[in-house]
């Protein structure tokens, strides 16, 4: 039966037992300390949100409850980040917004992945007159204002949460499907893939079952690339009024109204800009350190 793996990916074993790739590949990460920085911040971040998200009252105090008597007030023993001009708690509102901005970060990449992924593995293991027809459209595409098409979305056919994880998703594929094509047509003439030829196995099989398991590495690696830009894109079209909308709240969105009243009570942007740069730094440091761990070459260094 033909070996799935690509002697590339995997690493010879000493005498007296050896470890797999990504035993190896999990061991590198462990020594990026910046890497693991950005983990462990992602994990207690996302375990705060999505708790407050799914027991909105966790911190006391509900995203949505009102104190029009107390308004604005700065952070304090009972409001440890202070509340808002309609007297709702930010920390509440900032854990709540967190739980749908990563939740919006994390499905619109998976529509990204699902699509740009078959998109690429298709092109790339066809090659000829269909690869080139495909590439073109994603040449085409490219050169379409993402944020536009995303804003035409939304007006056209309503603003609602599950539409946008489609939405920013259906933007965000192409360069996934370059990165996958590229790997497609680099593996495809290995001798795994050959045997899988010789077996008479059908070309969707050596696709998605021999094939793309193989490029998990660049797969992974630009998927944690792509959720910072997922919530950039969130957070931007939620800054125009075209994303969350009240009464929910979304990183994107507590900006958004920071910024409006910025002079006269700057913990409103300050605590929600904060926590998003360092999502986002978080993000970037766990996926470049993800790209080197994965890194077949520099293993063997």
């Amino acid at each position: 039966m033909a070996d799935s793996t690509p002697m590339a990916m995997v690493e010879p074993a000493e005498t007296g037992g050896g470890s797999s790739f990504w035993q190896d590949a999990w061991h590198r990460l462990w020594q990026n300390k910046l890497a693991v920085f950005g983990l462990v911040v992602l994990g207690v971040l996302a375990a705060l949100c999505f708790a407050a998200f799914l027991w909105p009252k966790i911190t006391g105090f509900s995203y949505e409850q009102q104190n029009l008597a107390l308004g604005p007030a700065p952070p304090n023993r009972v409001h440890w980040l202070g509340t808002d001009p309609l007297g709702r708690d930010l920390l509440a509102r900032l854990l709540y917004g967190g739980g749908i901005s990563l939740m919006v970060g994390l499905c619109a990449t998976a529509v990204s992945l699902t699509i740009g992924v078959i998109y690429g593995a298709i092109a790339g293991f066809a090659g000829g007159k269909l690869d080139m027809v495909l590439m073109r459209i994603v040449d085409i595409l490219y050169a379409l204002p993402f944020a536009i098409f995303v804003i035409l979305l939304m007006v056209f056919f309503g603003q609602n949460i599950i539409l946008l994880f489609v939405a920013i998703g259906a933007v965000e594929w192409l360069t996934m499907a370059r990165i996958v094509r590229g790997q497609v047509m680099a593996v495809k003439r290995q001798e795994f893939v050959e045997a899988a030829h010789a077996l008479g196995l059908k070309e969707g099989r050596i696709i998605f079952r021999h094939i793309v398991p193989n490029l998990l590495g660049p797969i992974i690696v630009y998927a944690t690339l792509t959720v910072p830009e997922v919530i950039l894109l969130e957070s931007f079209l939620s800054f125009l009024g075209l994303g969350v909308q009240p009464p929910h709240s979304s990183w994107g969105v507590l900006i958004k109204e920071g910024a409006e009243v910025m002079e006269e009570y700057p913990w409103l942007l300050i605590y929600p800009g904060a926590v998003m740069a360092l999502t986002l730094f978080s993000l970037n440091f766990l996926g470049d350190g993800l790209r080197d761990a994965l890194d077949v070459r520099g293993s063997k260094d």
